[in-house]
């Protein structure tokens, strides 16, 4: 039996930070709550967050620096991640879940990510945080007690990934599908990275599109069927890439829920764009 990938706010709600799931290990919780345009969201945080959810910072936490060549999000070294798992209270065997106030756009990441280093039970809150208080769940405010330190192991590996390279072999049999905007992928616009466009054979498939007007994901049907009409077939390759590996991974949530299992390109736009050598496609 495969290990659910979201969890409603209403079973969420039903088990305190650090009790049983009854479908999984001890709760934790994490806000990651970020955007392109504000980034920081712990003010956001602190002015009201799931109970005994713990703050994450996206940039600092769930990435590293690195050169413009490594793109925006490069992935942070697993010891510091670990070093940071730790802090947030995780030991092996919880059940990690992870929310934003984005539609998951960016909590995501941390579903991803978590989910390489090998913790094998992360879900996301479907809805995000406004699922928790439509629900008319309690938030709470303020900044909490440090949690106590946790003993989590983390290893990369468990989930597979692209490189700059081999996002450059797609299709090849597979299809690689980019999360962006519509008139990003095409070329129109480019607020951020250095070149406007899409790495030649990739395909636009805006993540937006797979969460409905309330920020639940598609019936995995509907998913499927989305996906199917992109050109991702039963038992192929699917690479998926964004602008710097944030949304990316939402797109990653939502092919896991239709039965696929993509390949995340980490380095996404933000890294291709910025080697001079790689080819840039325009248009549809």
């Amino acid at each position: 039996m495969s290990t659910p990938v979201l969890i409603t706010a209403d079973e969420l709600a039903a088990t305190a930070p650090g009790d049983r799931l009854p479908d999984g290990g001890p709760l934790r919780i994490l806000d990651v709550r970020w955007r392109l345009d504000r980034p920081d969201g712990r003010q956001d945080y602190l002015a009201g967050h799931v109970p005994g959810a713990v703050y994450v910072d996206l940039d600092h936490q769930l990435a590293a620096p690195g050169a413009p060549t490594d793109g925006r999000h490069p992935l942070p070294p697993v010891e510091r991640l670990q070093e940071h798992a730790r802090s947030w209270g995780i030991d092996d065997g919880d059940t990690v879940v992870v929310y934003d106030d984005l539609k998951n756009l960016s909590s995501a990441r941390a579903w991803w990510l978590l989910r390489h280093a090998g913790i094998a039970d992360v879900r996301l809150l479907d809805g995000s945080l406004r699922a928790w208080t439509d629900a008319g769940h309690p938030v709470e405010t303020g900044q909490p007690a440090a949690p106590r330190s946790g003993g989590v192991r983390l290893d990369f590996g468990s989930l597979p990934t692209l490189t700059i390279d081999t996002a450059a072999a797609f299709p090849g049999g597979g299809v690689l599908l980019d999360a962006r905007a519509g008139e990003r992928f095409r070329g129109e616009v480019e607020p951020v990275d250095p070149r406007a466009g899409h790495i030649p054979g990739a395909r636009s498939a805006p993540t937006t599109e797979n969460v409905g007007a309330d920020g639940r994901f598609l019936p995995v049907e509907q998913l499927r069927a989305r996906f199917a009409a992109l050109g991702a077939k039963e038992g192929s390759t699917v690479g998926v890439y964004c602008g710097s590996g944030v949304t990316a991974a939402h797109e990653a949530v939502a092919l896991t829920l239709a039965g696929f299992a993509p390949a995340l390109y980490p380095g996404s736009w933000s890294q291709w764009s910025n080697h001079a050598d790689r080819p840039v496609a325009v248009g549809e």
